[in-house]
């Protein structure tokens, strides 16, 4: 299925519509980084093709550049090529038809925004590649796909864009510590200055510790371990806040017992 839809200027990379997910998890801003980084490649003028597809983890990107623009979605590895790029092609065909004349003269980001309506309502139409409609997309002799290149992302990105991926994984990860210890720092002066005592959590910081390296030593190499940071990212949002909650209501419940 389509994840994730992106339309940006390739002669500066400037974002200028994307497909909003209401169901968007940690790990799609991963994804986001690297399509900003293809983006910006393309921005450089190198002499890519006008369609490829870059295998990342269990995903694979495919795009399509023309009249200046690169529509890029990002789509499970199973999710069939031809329908892939048969639903860029109507995103092309109609971003072009109602905005073609101010894509040069757009400014800021995202500016075509609302063209976000259009991608939901074509995004809904490829969701099921066994729908009739979408077989005879795919049973269509006259699009062809076959010849698009098909690379790995980490071809595609130079050194300098996979360490930005990599700093951002690990900033990432020490937000996530820093609020682990701002938990731990108000539960202790919440509960633990009225005994003149401190409360002290033995088995929660080595675990998330032990986590934080993990993941840190996995972001090096994210394009092989992609489905094993797809797991832990998800365990690394929200594991501490559940391990908070849950020690901040014993406590309130032995308070209440107590007194």
């Amino acid at each position: 299925m389509v994840k994730l839809t992106l339309i940006a200027r390739v002669t500066d990379g400037l974002p200028l519509a994307e497909g909003l997910d209401d169901g968007r998890d940690h790990q799609d801003e991963l994804y986001k980084q690297q399509a900003k980084s293809i983006f910006k490649n393309l921005s450089k003028g190198q002499n890519e093709p006008s369609r490829m597809s870059i295998e990342t983890g269990p995903y694979v990107f495919h795009y399509i550049i023309e009249g200046h623009v690169c529509y890029l979605t990002l789509c499970d590895r199973s999710y069939p090529k031809k329908l892939a790029f048969q639903y860029l092609e109507e995103l092309k065909n109609e971003f072009e038809r109602v905005n073609g004349s101010q894509i040069e003269t757009a400014a800021r980001p995202y500016a075509f925004v609302k063209f976000d309506t259009f991608i939901q309502k074509t995004k809904k139409l490829y969701l099921d590649s066994r729908t009739q409609r979408n077989i005879g997309k795919l049973n269509d002799e006259l699009y062809e796909v076959q010849q698009i290149m098909t690379r790995n992302v980490q071809e595609v990105l130079g050194v300098g864009e996979k360490l930005d991926l990599t700093i951002y994984l690990v900033e990432t990860e020490e937000s996530q510590a820093s609020l682990w210890s701002l938990s731990q720092k108000w539960v202790n002066v919440f509960f633990g200055n009225k005994h003149g005592d401190n409360i002290s959590w033995v088995s929660g910081p080595a675990e998330v510790s032990e986590l934080s390296s993990r993941l840190t030593s996995e972001s090096r190499i994210y394009a092989d371990k992609a489905k094993d940071l797809n797991r832990q990212a998800l365990i690394r949002k929200w594991a501490p806040v559940a391990i908070v909650l849950g020690v901040v209501f014993l406590l309130f419940w032995v308070k209440k017992k107590l007194w």
